[in-house]
């Protein structure tokens, strides 16, 4: 459903211009007062479905579309951000419950930053549209959902020219990064802002530390170790009537046509610190992984897995997931060894734990560098450069190199369930899709995957499984 850039009149692009230039002016003078400060309310238009932009006012709006904790975290990011004043007037969810929880905590934190009454809370499959329509140039819509809406959803809010965030993963296969990348080349035409939720770019610490790679502090780069391995938890059985296709998006990470699975989706931050330490996209990927003997999750995915990426010089990067607890070794890290000596590029929950070591030795008494504690996290970072950049008028659209990414990560997905070598050029036009008419769903349509008689999901086989 690939819609047509929407045309812009001389006026609709004088106004544009306008607001832009008071957003600069009194986004700076917000910044000074602090985040607190808070304009009048917002003009209402007497439409079913209100717009609530006005030109005359500084404020940059928000619409959530994906109200879980991943949304609202993002919500508070905003609210904390130095570059504003922000408010958030529209909300979106297929799950009415989900909205109402997340519109509660929000107006317990921020009730002078959030105007969403009922006339402005939508729920559907089609809600997000509702929602992206609330919003007027210059606002940002924050796509905080499931994977599999990304691509469409992008697709919307470019036609409608309003900014984005959106979360990670980006899509769950190939066709519908292609898709996302195709609507971050419009958005760029139109000088729209995009920010993806790879948050780690932002971390000052793994900044300065990549300042000092390319500059030759630790020597040539030879091998990169990430690793992911935490407990989970698995998915039980599912209630008796609760509907299947909710069943299966409510529990996003265990299903990999909602998200990806939980390999793509939850340790595309590794993947993507890889990536970035290389300065470059892996060409080939091999990977091993399985289910332990006494699992009990009816969820599809691996809970052990290892892939090595190949780069185009050679080099070799490794990444570690496992998400068993119980007595097993625990790292939540990301390593990287130069000709030089070692050093660390992250730590527990994605903390900016940056050191360089004297030597290939990675041990407490062996640091050469160590990056201070971060002051700002690198969730509230991104957000402070995508709304300086939309006052500003700076150029920022990451939806290519974050496509990218999320692509490196379905090649390592796909080598670990097929079981072969998976290469960048297969991965990047394979035509595979999960679910192939997914603009279409709703809430009559059939699950794109069905459990078998004892309640479990289907699993990859390697060597019968195919994702290309």
């Amino acid at each position: 459903m690939r819609s047509k850039p929407i045309s812009t009149t001389s006026h609709e692009r004088d106004n544009v211009s306008t607001r832009r230039e008071f957003l600069n002016h009194t986004g700076r003078l917000a910044a000074t007062a602090g985040v607190g400060v808070t304009l009048a309310g917002t003009a209402l238009a007497g439409v079913a479905i209100p717009a609530v932009y006005a030109g005359e006012d500084n404020t940059i709006r928000l619409a959530l579309i994906g109200c879980g904790g991943r949304g609202s975290g993002a919500v508070v990011n905003a609210m904390n951000s130095a570059h504003g004043p922000v408010k958030l007037v529209a909300m979106a969810d297929i799950v009415q419950n989900r909205l109402n929880q997340a519109h509660k905590a929000i107006s317990d934190r921020y009730s002078d930053r959030m105007d969403v009454p009922q006339e402005r809370q939508f729920v559907g499959f089609d809600a997000y549209k509702k929602a992206i329509d609330c919003l007027g140039p210059n606002d940002v819509a924050m796509l905080t959902n499931f994977a599999y809406f990304r691509p469409t959803q992008l697709e919307y809010a470019v036609q409608k020219g309003v900014n984005v965030f959106m979360e990670k993963s980006f899509a769950p296969d190939a066709p519908g990064l292609r898709r996302l990348i195709k609507a971050g080349e419009e958005a760029e035409k139109k000088n729209l802002k995009i920010a993806a939720g790879l948050q780690c770019r932002h971390s000052v610490n793994r900044q300065a530390m990549i300042d000092r790679i390319r500059n030759g502090e630790m020597g040539e780069l030879q091998l990169i170790r990430a690793y992911r391995m935490h407990a989970v938890g698995g998915m039980g059985p599912k209630p008796e009537g609760t509907n299947e296709l909710l069943w299966q998006i409510q529990n996003f990470i265990r299903f990999f046509w909602v998200s990806g699975g939980l390999f793509a989706e939850m340790n595309i931050h590794q993947i993507d610190e890889i990536c970035w330490l290389k300065d470059a996209w892996p060409v080939s990927a091999l990977g091993i992984g399985g289910r332990a003997a006494n699992s009990t999750n009816r969820g599809q995915g691996f809970d052990s897995m290892s892939v090595e990426w190949t780069f185009a010089d050679g080099t070799k990067a490794t990444d570690g997931v496992r998400w068993l607890g119980g007595k097993c070794f625990d790292d939540f890290a990301t390593y990287v060894h130069g000709t030089k000596c070692a050093g660390q590029f992250s730590g527990n929950v994605h903390a900016g734990t940056c050191r360089i070591y004297k030597d290939q030795r990675i041990e407490k008494d062996n640091i050469t560098w160590e990056a201070p504690k971060e002051e700002i996290t690198p969730w509230d970072a991104e957000w402070n450069v995508l709304l300086d950049s939309i006052r500003n008028n700076k150029p920022q659209n990451e939806t290519k190199r974050a496509a990218m990414s999320n692509f490196a990560d379905l090649m390592g997905r796909a080598a670990l369930h097929s079981g072969r070598v998976i290469t960048w050029d297969e991965m990047y036009n394979s035509k595979f899709q999960f679910v192939e008419n997914i603009d279409a769903l709703n809430y009559d349509s059939e699950p794109p995957v069905k459990a078998n008689a004892d309640g479990y999901y289907p699993v990859p086989i390697p060597g019968e499984w195919s994702e290309t």
